[in-house]
Parts: C-alpha cells; structure tokens; sequence
C-alpha cells in the first residue's frame, strides 16, 4: 500500500506564492501517475496537475496553466506543486494522488487514481 503525505500548505495573500510537497512511503514499485486535486467547501473534486513518473510529462487544469508548476524529485519519491501568483479562488483542500496505471486521456481524472493523501489547506486572503 502507497503513503502520501501532503506538506507545505498555509496562508498567502493574493498574487503570492506557496509550494506543496508529496511524499510517497510504501511502494514496492513505483506508481506511473501522480496528480494533485482540489476541492472547495461544497464543489467537486478539481483537477489541479499531472505528471507522468517515467517521462515527467506535465499536464494542468486550465484554471491554474501557466501559473503552477509540478514537478518530481529525480532520486526519490517525492512530487511538488509550485503556485505561483495565488488567487482568493485558489483557496482549498489540497490533495495528493497517485495511480499504478491508466491511458493518457484519464490522467486528470480524480475516479482514476487509486491512492490519496490527507490533504493540505491553503487559503489566499483578499
């Protein structure tokens, strides 16, 4: 069974940045997608970024493209969510996720990841 535990989650103030950290425990072999999702007081679960483990392949939601920034530790199991210029909408639960497999057009796909971290608070005042 996969651990995930989310860090690095806090208050900002708009236009701020912030970076979450994912660290995985407990694999025997590596998964092949990791995600990070979202989810406000009473909305669904939101896609936030991807990233193929193999190739690093990145793939965002359209709300935060060209703002946030995922990325992987290249020694260990260890997947970051760089957010930059923070808005008051950005303000959630953050999740870590991870999944062993699955096609290309799933990858931001809450349903189709297997394990979950607790999740991390942020808040961006305004």
């Amino acid at each position: 069974q996969v651990q995930l535990v989310e860090s690095g989650g806090g208050l900002v103030q708009t236009g701020g940045s912030l970076r979450l950290s994912c660290a995985a425990s407990g694999a025997y072999f590596g998964p092949y997608d990791f995600g990070w999702f979202r989810q406000a007081p009473g909305q669904e679960r939101e896609a936030v970024a991807a990233i193929r483990w193999r190739s690093r392949y990145t793939y965002y939601g359209d709300s935060v493209k060209g703002r946030f920034v995922i990325s992987r530790d290249g020694a260990e199991n260890t997947v970051y969510l760089q957010m930059n210029n923070l808005k008051p909408e950005d303000t959630a639960v953050y999740y870590c996720a991870a999944r062993s497999g699955g096609i290309l057009s799933t990858i931001l796909q809450h349903t189709m990841y297997n394990y979950w971290g607790q999740g991390a608070q942020v808040t961006v005042s305004s």
